[in-house]
């Protein structure tokens, strides 16, 4: 699932998916929803589409890559898995966006590459907290467990 997934970010990072693309598709959304913004509306929430979307598919592939990384396939929280986790993502990130520098109408950017890794940090932080949450309930018998 993780290779699919780094794919998928190859492939949404081609030409097809430029600006144009997301332009018309929130404004079909809007239309649809029948919502009537300014253009200056309409830029503020197209960069917040655009830049949620790179948190959201780096969040999305970090977890992949922990999970893949454990060694039982489980969510318990491993620094090392972690720390390895972000290390791929945010290297992924970086070629992704040395990519876009041959894609006609893409640009890099290393705004877009922190965006990326933000997305990822945020995901494993995520399972570290959901990991420490759920340990907790389970009482004090696991606090011997190796973190």
């Amino acid at each position: 699932m993780t290779a699919a997934w780094a794919a998928l970010i190859f492939y949404l990072s081609s030409q097809t998916f430029a600006v144009g693309f997301t332009e018309w598709l929130l404004r079909e959304l809007l239309h649809l929803i029948r919502i009537q913004v300014s253009q200056e509306t309409f830029d503020t929430l197209h960069h917040l589409m655009r830049k949620s979307a790179h948190v959201t598919e780096y969040a999305i592939f970090s977890t992949f890559i922990y999970h893949s990384l454990s060694a039982d396939g489980s969510f318990r929280w491993r620094w090392r898995v972690g720390l390895e986790s972000l290390i791929l993502a945010v290297g992924y990130s970086l070629t992704d966006e040395f990519h876009q520098i041959f894609v006609p109408g893409r640009t890099a950017s290393l705004v877009d590459s922190g965006i990326d890794s933000t997305g990822a940090a945020l995901a494993l932080a995520l399972i570290y907290v959901a990991h420490r949450l759920n340990r907790n309930k389970q009482g004090p018998e696991n606090l011997g467990e190796q973190e």
